[in-house]
């Protein structure tokens, strides 16, 4: 839009939206999006001339978290097409993550996800959406609806047992997953990391039926290996597709307390040392091809993968093993 519309075009585009009492009397525009705190439901952020009728703020879905408000995330709708979209403002975090001993600084960069929605506007494969700068220079990002479930929402709900699930289930889940480790692989020839790859960042879209990675505005630093803390990642989903959830130390004693006495520190996840990486010891019919795979990120590994494309390369012939 090339003119901002007036207050009172802004108040007649939310009318459609509110309840039937509402009539518009308070009504507040944001073009300062700072204090992300102060906007509320019913409230209209403006950005590039086009405004966005605030809903409420989006939950985490992550480990148990899923009542915990990210304030700074707004279901929207924008009023200009009459779309639902999640309306991301600016949020800033540090912490340091240790992998293996390695350390990475890791912290969110809007400007970085700003520049992926660009570069990955046509990939069926990511999210999409646009990013606007507020009044005040903050870069929003403005996200498009996916309707669809997590990937680990998708695993949870099959209510198979773990054979019928690898043997039925598994291959398929592999070769989307697959197109999932191209994606990223996309992401690192052009010099991005995703930053934070996770299960609950991959949707299922419902329309079409792909993988779509979320919410890449973590970015980190490393000197030997800049794709290191996204390889990682990839692995602890892999881990958790073939094995159809984690495989926690304290489950496997409740269940087979010898076969807990089988395993050792070397058969750990190497970020999660209360998960098994190496499925074979409990499922023996997952493939040796598949298994080695897995073998790069337990704490027993003598080398990890430096490239997504080394991982790709080992997947493939071992997802067709799979009998």
């Amino acid at each position: 839009m090339d003119q901002s519309p007036s207050h009172k075009q802004i108040k007649e585009m939310t009318l459609r939206w509110m309840p039937a009492d509402w009539n518009g009397s308070g009504l507040r525009i944001h073009t300062d999006t700072t204090d992300f705190f102060e906007i509320d439901y019913g409230d209209v952020v403006l950005l590039d001339g086009r405004p966005y009728l605030i809903r409420n703020s989006a939950k985490e879905g992550r480990f148990g978290l899923d009542e915990e408000i990210k304030h700074w995330v707004k279901r929207a709708i924008d009023l200009t097409r009459g779309e639902m979209c999640l309306v991301k403002l600016v949020f800033y975090e540090k912490f340091l993550s240790s992998v293996g001993g390695i350390e990475f600084e890791c912290f969110r960069s809007p400007r970085k996800e700003a520049r992926i929605l660009e570069l990955v506007k046509s990939h069926p494969n990511f999210m999409h959406g646009i990013s606007a700068v507020d009044e005040k220079g903050n870069m929003v990002r403005v996200l498009k609806h996916i309707v669809g479930k997590s990937l680990s929402n998708h695993i949870a709900d099959l209510h198979q047992n773990h054979e019928a699930y690898f043997h039925e289930s598994l291959p398929g889940i592999l070769r989307q997953y697959s197109e999932c480790l191209e994606a990223i692989r996309f992401l690192h020839d052009h010099g991005e990391k995703h930053g934070d790859i996770r299960r609950d960042h991959i949707l299922i879209d419902k329309q079409t039926g792909r993988y779509r990675w979320i919410d890449f505005d973590y970015n980190f630093r490393h000197r030997e290996n800049i794709y290191g803390y996204d390889l990682f990642g990839l692995g602890n989903v892999l881990i958790y597709i073939i094995g159809q959830g984690d495989v926690l130390l304290h489950d496997v004693k409740s269940r087979d307390p010898d076969l807990l006495a089988r395993l050792s520190d070397v058969d750990l996840n190497i970020i999660f040392h209360n998960r098994v990486a190496n499925l074979k010891k409990i499922y023996p019919y997952v493939p040796d091809s598949l298994n080695r795979v897995l073998l790069h990120f337990s704490s027993g590994a003598n080398w990890f993968y430096e490239r997504v494309e080394q991982l790709i390369h080992d997947l493939h012939p071992a997802i067709d093993d799979i009998r």
